[in-house]
């Protein structure tokens, strides 16, 4: 949270939680049918791809997270690349505003599975799941972070027990369907790495939470770097789980369902049930963790002059008034608008942010001490993947690239348009933070 929760500290376990939370989300419950549309068989690798990506651009986060250690994450790193002006400014709202449609995302992702349970409209569910993260982000880091250990080891045993089983069962049939033989062509496996980008970005929510930690310069790096491989061992665990375990033709028609239905077969009708209450809890952490991490964005936008002081204010002697807007702006978009149409729009809106983190990384890596070349690599990668992605939503789902882009325009409309009107200009995000400041950490 906000400066005035710097008292409660996060340590290293709950960091963990908030990147593992973030990236094992509704993406590894909710996009495995529609990614086997473009991979197939190769859905493994292109869990792969896309994890070297995230992990490329988790150096960046760290070298930066290191150096500049505040709750402002991407949002200080951007301005520290760019400078405080309109482009740095308006990446910034582009990138709040992904996380609001991902929020939303989730909280729908929780509503289906939690009405096979209870069967309650679904956009009762997706409310009362974003009402009930508000309140635990209310009361502070320290039990955010508590919840969200609790939820991801919870969630992480019921996956180790799919992967258990999966594995158990292995047959020859089933391994034969992960011959390279029947892998599609290298647009679709890459293709298929943009999709499931969504399920790596959480990790930089980490970055977010480095003001709250007691020395970030030894938490951060082993969070991030430690968040990225245990993501990476199970989503390649799971999906190996998956195509062994489900027919192609089957797996491409499941939709939500793929993995609760690829567990059948080693675990029959409970394990579906064991599924279904891991996306529960997958989808509520990473609600958790993201509503976390985009309230503060919006904090540190606000105290940069590029939203209104609302979001800065302090509302109960405490900087808890950004969080009641962004899960208001959540709530928005959960009971007004369609969301299906913009589901790829996670992914390919956080390769954008990151590629452009990366630009102005290389611009300031004299600072940061980062190594150049894993710089460019880490730009280059999330930009190639973004170019693959986008031309996949133009030629498939236009609705969605055209989503993509009007959020984009309006994110540097708003932030012209705000500026000309308000008068409010940075604050001076610069001396904010210290370079090599690290709050204690010796």
């Amino acid at each position: 949270m906000p400066d005035s929760a710097k008292t409660s500290t996060i340590g290293l376990l709950a960091a963990l939680s908030i990147g593992v939370g973030g990236m094992i989300g509704a993406g590894i419950f909710s996009v495995l049918g529609v990614v086997a549309h473009v991979s197939g068989s190769a859905l493994p690798l292109s869990f792969a791809i896309s994890g070297f990506v995230a992990g490329l651009a988790a150096y960046g986060y760290v070298a930066l997270g290191k150096t500049f250690p505040t709750i402002g994450g991407s949002v200080t790193f951007l301005v520290r690349g760019y400078g405080e002006g309109i482009l740095s400014g308006a990446f910034s709202l582009f990138q709040y505003f992904s996380f609001i449609i991902t929020i939303a995302l989730y909280a729908t992702g929780f509503a289906v599975y939690a009405s096979t349970f209870i069967h309650l409209p679904l956009k009762v569910w997706a409310v009362s799941v974003v009402l009930v993260f508000t309140t635990i982000n209310f009361l502070g880091s320290r039990i955010m972070g508590r919840a969200e250990t609790v939820i991801v080891m919870i969630k992480l045993a019921i996956l180790a027990i799919f992967i258990v089983a999966a594995f158990t069962a292995l047959s020859s049939k089933g391994v034969s369907r992960l011959s390279p033989a029947d892998w599609p062509g290298p647009l679709g496996i890459i293709t298929g790495a943009g999709l499931l980008f969504v399920g790596y970005e959480g990790f930089g929510l980490i970055t977010n939470a480095a003001a709250n930690m007691a020395k970030p310069k030894r938490t951060l790096p082993r969070a991030i770097y430690g968040s990225v491989a245990i993501v990476i061992v199970i989503y390649l665990l799971v999906s190996v789980g998956v195509v062994t375990n489900v027919p192609l033709g089957i797996l491409k028609g499941l939709g939500d369902s793929a993995l609760a239905v690829a567990a059948k077969p080693s675990l029959g009708q409970v394990g579906f049930r064991l599924i279904a209450v891991a996306a529960l809890l997958s989808t509520a952490s990473a609600v958790n963790a993201t509503l976390f991490g985009s309230t503060n964005i919006a904090y540190q936008i606000a105290k940069n002059g590029q939203l209104p002081p609302a979001f800065d204010r302090r509302l109960w002697g405490r900087d808890v008034e950004g969080l009641f807007i962004t899960s208001g702006l959540v709530l928005v978009f959960v009971l007004l608008f369609p969301l299906s149409a913009v589901a790829s729009m996670g992914s390919a809106g956080f390769l954008l942010v990151y590629a452009a983190v990366g630009v102005g990384h290389f611009r300031i890596r004299n600072q940061t001490g980062a190594k150049a070349p894993l710089i460019v690599a880490s730009a280059a990668a999330c930009m190639i993947l973004f170019a693959i992605l986008l031309y996949n939503m133009i030629s498939k789902a236009p609705s969605s690239a055209i989503a993509l882009g009007i959020t984009l325009i309006v994110s540097f409309l708003v932030e012209v348009a705000y500026r000309k009107r308000s008068g409010r200009t940075f604050k001076g995000i610069l001396a904010q933070t210290v370079p090599g400041a690290d709050g204690g950490d010796k």
